[in-house]
């Protein structure tokens, strides 16, 4: 018996055949296709044929592309927010830093021009803390004796008083503001030009005028400034601006509540006026009077009232007294010469 395959498995030309049949088909189309551009259509028939099942292909590439540029893009988005939150805070607090630099440094172009305007020298300060007490209004500074601060000097800003020495150690300062309530200063209205003296009142952050009759010429709005008769602040300097005037019938004194100009609780540098705020010594008079030619104390001489000087009464008539026995002696005296006790001289006139 003759074997032979099936139709489905039967074999044509072969396979040599081919080759050399599509490689001449292919050598031809390759000329065509360069020498006259004739499979341009073809092309693009094909190309278009083809495209559905190219994109079908490439989505599951495309999709694994996709989710993974998805996950780089959170985690990157992730970290340029945490960047990004950290410089705002960054700058957030040099903006702060530069806003207080500013209002520092307007501050003290304020201080300076107040200086400028100041008779008297100056030390430029600036406020460490607040003292402990929490019933007092005192503050601490970095200034002290050994820059020159002395007790009682004025320290102000570039508005008006803030206050004064009151403790002085070697390095720092402590100074009493006005609204202290054991703080008191000599004040002139510039309006009417009373004069009068301001009290702190603690912890309210005010002053008042205390023992001022109800009909003081004190209206509300007034300015107050140092009427410069203590001795200690430069006259001229604003102390506080009159806020309320109550006058009642009833009370013998007006009640005059006043708001103080410097900032005392808004300034971080102060100035120091290096003035002698002691009072004058009366120096003791001098004498020449020492033996050994120094200069020596006068001696105080004490005088005693003298009582008026009246006429003396006429005496009364003398009977001449016998002298028995002592011719040598005048009459009226003992055997020694001495006159007895209780007897006057008289004189015949």
């Amino acid at each position: 018996m003759e074997y032979s395959p099936p139709p489905l498995f039967k074999q044509g030309a072969s396979a040599r055949a081919k080759m050399i049949f599509f490689s001449l088909l292919s050598v031809v189309l390759l000329f065509a296709d360069s020498k006259y551009h004739s499979l341009g259509a073809a092309r693009q028939v094909v190309g278009t044929v083809l495209y559905p099942m190219q994109t079908a292909a490439l989505a599951p590439r495309d999709v694994i592309h996709r989710v993974g540029d998805y996950f780089a893009s959170v985690s990157t988005l992730e970290e340029q927010n945490r960047g990004l939150q950290q410089q705002a805070l960054k700058n957030g607090e040099l903006l702060q830093q530069s806003q207080q630099l500013l209002a520092e440094n307007a501050q003290l172009r304020k201080l300076l021009g107040a200086a400028e305007r100041m008779p008297a020298k100056y030390l430029m300060s600036e406020i460490l803390y607040d003292t402990r007490d929490p019933f007092t209004r005192k503050i601490e500074v970095n200034r002290g004796s050994q820059q020159g601060v002395a007790l009682g000097q004025p320290v102000i800003d570039d508005v008006g008083v803030v206050g004064q020495v009151t403790r002085v150690f070697p390095f720092t300062s402590e100074i009493t503001l006005l609204t202290d309530k054991d703080q008191a200063i000599a004040v002139q209205d510039v309006r009417s030009g009373l004069r009068s003296v301001a009290y702190g009142r603690g912890q309210s952050g005010g002053l008042d005028l205390r023992f001022m009759a109800t009909n003081a010429d004190i209206q509300k709005g007034d300015l107050l400034v140092t009427s410069g008769i203590d001795g200690v602040f430069p006259a001229g300097l604003a102390v506080a601006k009159v806020l309320q005037v109550e006058t009642k019938s009833n009370d013998a004194f007006a009640h005059i509540t006043c708001q103080p100009a410097a900032g005392v609780d808004r300034n971080r540098q102060l100035l120091i006026l290096l003035v002698d705020a002691r009072p004058p010594r009366e120096e003791p008079e001098e004498s020449h009077d020492r033996k050994d030619g120094k200069p020596g104390r006068r001696p105080t001489v004490s005088v005693e009232p003298v009582a008026p000087v009246t006429a003396p009464a006429a005496p009364a008539a003398v009977k001449p007294a016998e002298n028995k026995g002592n011719d040598n002696k005048p009459a009226g005296t003992n055997k020694d010469g001495a006159k007895p006790a209780g007897t006057k001289d008289t004189k015949p006139r």
